[in-house]
């Protein structure tokens, strides 16, 4: 895999490909964890790929915004999911996240992406920052523990895990079938 261009992204779901699909596993325990509030809420998936999750999330009461950076990607998700998600190419490590909700979010999905951020720290931090009181940052991630060597590179160790989780006032660890769901809230702030 070792996808690290927008360009490889583009080819690979250009030629048909995808990633894991989304298990009734993960939506259950996306239900019971992180519902959607009373009256609707706001989510952003960011690295959304075909947009399957971004449209579970819709169809469960959320207003969603959904962004990738490879545009064959978000083209494949509009035309499968026509409805209830905005579409956007984004990349939220390099471009201007002006085009997102400036009212924040009540959650924001990162679903088998986060092992590919390249600056992880400063995209937590900004995508905290974007989190309505409450809110919460859901990441899924294969386990280092767990993926085969030559795979290594998309899957997080504890170490990683470790990193990932400081700086929250909660962090919750559940299983979704071999996949790590970390359920992220209360960014704390740094000290001035």
């Amino acid at each position: 895999m070792g996808h690290t261009r927008q360009d490889e992204w583009d080819a690979h779901y250009a030629d048909g490909k995808m990633f894991r699909p989304l298990r009734d596993t993960e939506r259950a325990l996306l239900s019971a964890h992180v519902p959607a509030p009373a009256g609707g809420g706001r989510a952003l998936d960011v690295g959304c790929g075909l947009g399957e999750l971004a449209a579970h999330l819709a169809s469960v009461g959320y207003t969603v915004d959904a962004v990738d950076w490879a545009g064959s990607a978000l083209d494949r998700a509009g035309a499968e999911h026509p409805a209830g998600v905005r579409w956007l190419r984004l990349d939220v490590e390099r471009d201007d996240l002006a085009v997102l909700g400036r009212d924040g979010y009540d959650l924001i999905t990162l679903r088998l992406v986060y092992p590919f951020l390249r600056d992880r720290t400063r995209a937590m931090d900004d995508l905290g920052r974007r989190l309505r009181e409450g809110g919460a940052i859901v990441v899924v991630t294969p386990l280092a523990a767990t993926t085969p060597e030559k795979r290594r590179d998309i899957a997080l160790d504890e170490t990683e895990i470790d990193l990932l989780s400081t700086g929250w006032e909660r962090v919750e660890r559940l299983d979704a079938e071999g996949l790590a769901m970390l359920i992220l809230r209360g960014r704390v702030q740094p000290a001035a």
